[in-house]
Formats: C-alpha cells, structure tokens, sequence
C-alpha cells in the first residue's frame, strides 16, 4: 500500500535524476508513476544502491515484479558493480485508509527474507541500515609524508583519465591510501555525474570473476567491468600468486586503458616489489605515476590527533594530544585507537584528561599491543620475499640469490628479536658469531651506500627492502 501523502520529493542529485528518467523508459510510465514517483528513496554507498519502498507487502511485490529492471537501470547510472537492495523504509509514512495500490496477495505466509528483515528492524527500533560514507580529499591532512600522491589524486579528480594513467598509491597500513582513493571517488562522482565510477577491493574483482566462472557469465562480468570511466582498486597486492584473475585483470586494464578511462590502484608496496605478479601487469603499474605514502611526521600527526580529537568532543588537554602524537608513530590507526581510548576513559571518569593520566592509560594499551617477532618470523618473511627455501637460508651455499638475503635475514633478526650473535648464527646454519657480526656490517656498508639489491630478476633500493620486511614482521 503506498502512502496516500508520500514522504519522498523530487530528487535533487543529477544522479537521481537520471536514475528515474532511465527507470521510467524502462518500466514504461504507467508503472513508473502508480509504483516509483514519489514513492521511494535512494540510498547509494557506491557498491550497493537501496531502495526504500512503504511496507513489506510492497517489498515483497516490487523485488518479484521489478528487481531486474531496477538492477539493469542501477548498474547502467551508478556503474556495473553496484547491486540493488530492496527494503522497507520507515519514513515512507502508510496510510491504511488510502485503498490504492495494493499488490495481489497470493498468500499470508511471509517469506523468509521478508521476515529475516521484519525481525531486524524490530530488533534496530525500526532504523534503516546507514549507507557508507566515503572519505572527503578535503579532510586528508597534508604532510610532507603524502603531498605527492594527494597533489595526483587531485589532479586525478580534475580530469579523469587525462593525467597519470594509472595512478599507483603504495605504502604501509593505516597511513591514508583508502583514504585517498575514496576522496578520488566521491570527488568524481561529484564533479563528474554522467561518468561510471567503480570503486572496489580486489578481492571483491575476485569474488565477481569467480562468481562469473561458476555461473558461466564471463561477458556480462567483462562488459560490467569494461565499459566504467574510472576504475579505482584498493589493495591489488591481493592478486598475487593469483594468475588466472592476473590475467583477467590485465586485460581490463588494457581495455579502459586504450579508451582513456581512469585507473588508480593501492597496493602496501611498490609495484616492482610484487615478486609473484605477472611482468606485464607489473610494467603497467610503472606506466603512469607511482606514489609512495610514508608514515606521517610529528607535525603531521599533531594535525591529525588535534583534527579527530575535535570531532570526539572529548576533554583533551593540548599536551596530551601532543603526547599521543609523539608517542605513536607508524600509522593513522594507532593515533585513532589511541585517542578513542582516552575519550571513552574521559567520558567514563567525567574528568578532562591531561598528559599524566593519558601516560599511564595507553602505557596499558601498548603493553597489550606488544608484537613479539622470532626468528623463524624473520626467516619465513625473507624466504617469502625473495621466494628462497628456508633450508637454502640454514645451508652452506654461496651464491649470492641465497647468500644475501641470508644476511638480511640475520640484520632483522638481530634488529627485531635483540637474540644474540651466536644464537643466530646457530638459527641459521650452526655458524659462529662472527658470520653474524659480518654479516650485519656488510647490511649497514649497503644502506650507507645506497647498494640495490636483486628481488624477482630486479634491482630494487636495499632502504626499501628492508621497510617492507620489517612491516610485515610487526603487522605479524
């Protein structure tokens, strides 16, 4: 039963707008007006657009007769990876007495889904779902750490497609590369409302081309994901070891990169240091421009605590924000766990909270945090990395593809686990400790001297290297 005064107006967003003109074409006005003018809301987080409708009666009813057209109309504004979901919602105000478009009942008894959705809004007081909100360019804290890759992903943002082609984000967790690939998102959906933006995981593109095996719809997947304007992927260091969906991928870069369609990827390191992706796909990253995000720096970080501590409006005082700042330094996370652990302790107490009661909280929030890294931590981390046996790391063998990352694998686990030089040499082969001594010499002569090192067939910075290891080590 539709509401005798509907609570929707007419849509504002240019988006919505398109969204009904197509929708009406497609349904023919007839239905258009008796079931979706000014009948229903829209909600769209990029990945999934939901659909308010004014009763269960009607959920029912609308997904049987209107789920495919609404889904083809959908995937044709928002961009082929979006998915429709249907739902009641609780500002469409009923009228009982109203006595007009009242789908047919076959039956009384629910179906499950109709229940399971009855049953969740009982359970939520009646609320909606709230759909995703996307990061804004606009909040991201510039610092020397990350102004190269804000300043592309703005320039990215002001002409799609015509300016670093693809743009590759790579550094450590928790440092802002979502970020910015969500602020390039909502800014072109903004500022470009007739461009198909997709934005997803690669496990979500493997998800979809798996899905597409199984059901034997290879084209519709291909055509879903080769025909958007711009494609933003988050976390490609997934497809690793993956050469099936390796090679599906490469082929959709080189279609929407032959039309001039946008591309920009994330990845937690350097496109040269994903030693199990194919060459090509490699060289592809390289091709457009690559940008290195690095923890950010003290100014850097008391601009961000002093930002998000305002949106927590708890009693912070200056030094304490400070004190955070300094204290916690790899990544935006750790500030974040830290501040909400001080707000709730301020919100609990009803006292402000100063520099001496945030020492003595977070000393017990890293004292839980501590990573603990062993030995056979080091040498699993280096053998994945440079794809090296953990027997060839324990054996006599020389050459250098072995021998070299042996001695990394000793510099670390000096550096990480504080064991001593003949307990190394012992882990690593039964050699004494002045192999461990020169060995950890040699490593710091290469960093001083800027000596690259061979990973996968190729010359890359030893500095780099080294950060890698090290944060996939702590990251445990």
């Amino acid at each position: 039963m539709q509401p005798a005064t509907p609570a929707m107006v007419q849509p504002n967003d240019p988006t919505e707008v398109h969204f009904f003109e197509q929708l009406q074409r497609t349904v023919g006005e007839r239905n258009f007006d008796h079931w979706f003018n000014k009948k229903i809301t829209l909600a769209c987080d990029g990945e999934e657009l939901s659909i308010g409708v004014g009763s269960p009666f009607l959920l029912t009813w609308m997904q049987k007769q209107f789920q495919r057209p609404l889904t083809e109309v959908a995937q044709s504004i928002y961009g082929p990876a979006v998915s429709v979901r249907l739902q009641v919602d609780s500002s469409l105000v009923l009228t009982e007495k109203s006595g007009t478009n009242v789908p047919p009942k076959k039956s009384k008894k629910k179906s499950p889904k109709t229940a399971e959705r009855q049953v969740a809004q009982r359970t939520t007081g009646g609320r909606t779902p709230q759909s995703r909100r996307f990061a804004d360019l606009a909040e991201f804290v510039p610092g020397s750490s990350n102004e190269l890759a804000l300043t592309a992903s703005r320039q990215v943002c002001e002409a799609p497609g015509e300016k670093f082609n693809p743009l590759f984000l790579h550094g450590g967790v928790g440092i802002g590369k979502t970020h910015l690939l969500e602020g390039i998102y909502r800014s072109v959906r903004r500022e470009f409302p007739q461009l198909q933006v997709m934005y997803l995981t690669s496990e979500a593109f493997t998800n979809f081309f798996t899905q597409a095996l199984r059901e034997h719809t290879l084209p519709s997947f291909r055509r879903r994901f080769r025909n958007v304007d711009v494609l933003l992927v988050d976390d490609v260091d997934f497809l690793e070891s993956k050469r099936a969906i390796q090679e599906e991928f490469l082929h959709t870069f080189k279609q929407l990169e032959s039309h001039g369609r946008q591309i920009v990827l994330t990845c937690d390191r350097h496109p040269r240091l994903l030693t199990k992706m194919s060459d090509e796909l490699t060289t592809r990253c390289l091709s457009g421009l690559v940008c290195r995000i690095e923890s950010p720096q003290l100014e850097t970080r008391r601009k961000i605590v002093k930002l998000k501590a305002g949106r927590l409006k708890a009693e912070i005082t200056t030094e304490a924000l400070n004190f955070i700042a300094e204290r916690f330094r790899n990544n935006v996370r750790e500030l974040e766990g830290a501040l909400n652990c001080l707000s709730t302790y301020s919100h609990m107490t009803g006292k402000r909270v100063g520099v001496t009661v945030a020492r003595r909280v977070l000393a017990d929030l890293e004292r839980d945090c501590i990573r603990v890294v062993r030995m056979t931590d080091v040498e699993q981390a280096v053998s994945r990395f440079f794809g090296v046996p953990t027997d060839d790391l324990r054996s006599s063998r020389r050459h250098r593809s072995v021998s070299r990352p042996r001695m990394l694998a000793m510099f670390l686990a000096r550096k990480l686990t504080q064991a001593a030089y003949s307990e190394i040499g012992q882990y690593f082969g039964g050699r004494n400790h002045s192999t461990v001594m020169s060995a950890e010499r040699n490593v710091k002569g290469w960093l001083e001297q800027g000596t690259p090192i061979d990973v996968a067939s190729q010359s890359w910075p030893l500095e780099e290297v080294l950060e890698a290891l090290e944060q996939q080590l702590m990251a445990g």
